[in-house]
């Protein structure tokens, strides 16, 4: 009887195991980085002013050859008198011209002189004289956004090239 036992212990073990349970195969999203989006390609408007190429064609800019005019002075933030007429240019598209409403991106830059702290601050200064300049001009304040990039970007040795990384660089925003 003993055995009969163990012989049925066994045969029912074996017959009511359960099926293998199915696994679902999976695919691990993709690794993200957090690198910083690529800096918007401007070109120079005025003395201390760059512009987007969306923003300069959308408004049919009249620009100068401006090329080699010098930026802000160095540890300054006050625009030149020749910046007036591109923001002026740039008021009138963004107010009552073809990107009206549109918003701005005011992005202020320093020559990598100076400490990093200091050229952050440098960088804000100069960016907020050009959001004033153009407030005056009726642009509304939710229209412009303003960031600084400091020297980040900075790509000047000398005086001659730290000129032209003392600027703002305006382009359209979101």
């Amino acid at each position: 009887m003993k055995r009969l036992s163990v012989f049925v212990l066994v045969v029912s073990a074996a017959c009511s195991h359960n099926p293998p349970a199915k696994t679902v195969a999976t695919v691990a999203p993709a690794p993200t980085t957090n690198t910083p989006a690529p800096a918007p390609v401007t070109k120079p408007a005025s003395p201390t002013v760059s512009v987007g190429d969306e923003l300069a064609k959308k408004c049919e800019l009249r620009l100068g050859n401006i090329q080699e005019a010098p930026k802000f002075d160095y540890d300054a933030s006050e625009l030149a008198p020749a910046d007036r007429d591109v923001l002026q240019q740039i008021a009138t598209c963004v107010t009552t011209g073809p990107l009206k409403g549109q918003k701005l991106e005011l992005t202020g830059r320093a020559d990598p002189r100076g400490t990093e702290e200091y050229n952050l601050g440098l960088g804000t200064r100069r960016a907020g004289s050009v959001k004033t300049f153009l407030q005056r001009l009726g642009v509304t304040d939710g229209q412009l956004g303003e960031t600084t990039r400091g020297a980040l970007d900075a790509s000047g040795t000398d005086e001659s090239t730290w000129k032209k990384d003392r600027r703002v660089d305006i382009t359209t925003g979101g």
